[in-house]
């Protein structure tokens, strides 16, 4: 199965492909479902031609357009071409012709907002010409294989990991009516994820939706929990998925790396769960709100939003980019870092290594006792480290 990654800027979509992933995904600025992230534009698809290699490469243009928007997609299909993708994905069938005229031999994959749930489908959609059915993230495990068996040639794939949507794959009006935000417009505010004091239907006045408090006084009615399916994916690949998707093109690079690669080692050693499972526990410590098998095996997993936030254990810190001289990195620093305290470095191939005997120094070389943001520093850590390693350090 191909383990596909999020990502919302060059130095995410490096990450991606360095901590495991087979393909990517990305937005083109104005034209995908997640505009608030930073997308590609400019001249970035250069670099990205670098960066990809021989990996696969997928461009999000599942925005749901107007008129106005398809004559500005005809506007820019000249540089849409000098992109590398290796398929579209789109949910609006209304710029199926403009694409199929301009880019005949790219794939195109269905985007899980067009809520595709079912074979037939999946068999019209296959017959209009698309090659991938990203599925709608309420349909069962039973239903995939379903679907997978009467959909011929159909490659599928589904979301595995990351934020579920209280709406149906993401058609709500709430953001836009309390934020003027719309999500089908890919700008949502994530209203759902708000702590609400109350909530009292005005047909039904005096019946209240229970509400729960976590320890820090949290009531978060309704927010959804996140999406987890890293204990099943043999279950995935006996329903016949040929590719698991992790949702997140607006979280942190150590989002991406540290989730990528828990996928990754569980695909690798799938049937030795001893092999990945220091990666698997990576998940546990990244920023997430409280884990559910979403609807693969109940719809009742759904049913209830999550009673606590945001659950973290660990802090990003920065990134070791080029190694300069032996055993010293420039430093890319992300929140301030403090000499002494205990780092810890994660790479493509190692859980962790802790290290207390670190030295960082300034622009000028000078050793310093605090690295902050914005500036330019040099780390040489007291423990073997590599191009790429990622810093975190635990907040509790």
């Amino acid at each position: 199965m191909e383990l596909l990654s999020p990502a919302g800027n060059l130095e995410k979509l490096r990450y991606a492909y360095a901590y495991g992933a087979d393909a990517a995904y990305i937005g083109v600025r104005s034209f995908s479902l997640r505009t608030r992230a930073d997308n590609f534009h400019a001249d970035e698809h250069e670099v990205i031609r670098t960066i990809k290699g021989d990996k696969k490469l997928f461009g999000a243009l599942n925005i749901f357009f107007h008129d106005q928007d398809i004559a500005e997609l005809e506007s820019h299909l000249d540089y849409l071409s000098l992109y590398p993708f290796d398929a579209f994905i789109i949910s609006d069938i209304g710029i199926l012709p403009l694409l199929r005229s301009r880019f005949p031999s790219i794939p195109l994959h269905l985007s899980t907002q067009a809520n595709c749930l079912n074979s037939e489908a999946a068999k019209l959609y296959g017959d209009l010409g698309f090659s991938r059915i990203i599925l709608g993230r309420e349909t069962s495990l039973r239903e995939v294989e379903q679907i997978k068996n009467r959909a011929g040639d159909m490659e599928i794939e589904v979301f595995v990991h990351g934020a579920m949507c209280l709406a149906y794959s993401g058609r709500c009006l709430l953001s836009s009516y309390m934020a003027d935000r719309s999500a089908n417009r890919g700008d949502c505010s994530h209203s759902c994820r708000w702590n609400y004091r109350l909530l009292e239907e005005e047909k039904r006045p005096g019946e209240y939706y229970p509400i729960m408090e976590d320890e820090g006084g949290f009531t978060t009615i309704l927010s959804s929990k996140d999406l987890c399916m890293i204990d099943h994916i043999r279950e995935l690949q006996d329903a016949g998925v040929n590719s698991l998707k992790i949702e997140g093109r607006m979280k942190s690079l150590y989002y991406t790396a540290v989730v990528t690669r828990a996928y990754r080692k569980a695909l690798d050693h799938m049937d030795d769960p001893t092999a990945w499972a220091a990666y698997r526990e990576d998940l546990f410590k990244v920023s997430h709100r409280e884990y559910s098998t979403g609807f693969f095996f109940s719809p009742h997993e759904m049913d209830r939003s999550t009673t606590k936030s945001y659950q973290r254990e660990y802090l990003f810190l920065g990134t070791l980019t080029k190694e300069i001289s032996p055993g010293t990195f420039t430093l890319e620093v992300r929140n301030h870092i403090r000499s002494g305290e205990l780092l810890e470095y994660i790479g493509p191939d190692i859980p962790y290594l802790s290290d207390d005997q670190y030295i960082i120094r300034d622009d000028q070389g000078i050793p310093v006792t605090q690295a902050d943001h914005g500036k330019a520093y040099t780390i040489t850590p007291g423990v073997p480290c590599r191009e790429g390693y990622i810093i975190r350090k635990k907040i509790f």
